[in-house]
């Protein structure tokens, strides 16, 4: 059975645009630690906090300000990745990454025997 994941601003509940839609589950895979992430035409915000620094998160383009304010104020003495300014271009994806989440859902280790 298909399944289309559902993206909301943390603060709004707002939806994104079918562009924008796109564009979120194209990074569902990416594994970024501590980094802000500008998605789409309608300027949503994406944070891939991981382990320490909370969970990933969402902000439409109004809420851009109060998803880092929000980090700022509760991640600050975990990590210095929540003072990072903007713009926030995608970064590169490591190489394995994508072959490693794909081996996970399978059941393997990701490793040749």
């Amino acid at each position: 059975m298909p399944v289309r994941p559902v993206f909301r601003c943390q603060f709004c509940s707002e939806r994104p645009d079918p562009e924008t839609q796109a564009e979120l589950e194209s990074q569902q895979q990416d594994m970024f630690f501590g980094q802000y992430v500008d998605v789409g035409p309608n300027r949503w915000l994406v944070w891939h906090g991981h382990g320490p620094l909370g969970p990933k998160r969402h902000a439409c383009g109004t809420h851009r300000g109060e998803l880092t304010a929000y980090l700022r104020f509760h991640y600050a003495s975990v990590g210095a990745q929540v003072w990072k300014m903007g713009p926030y271009p995608r970064p590169p994806q490591a190489a394995g990454n994508a072959c490693a989440a794909h081996m996970s859902r399978m059941g393997g280790s990701g490793f040749a025997v």
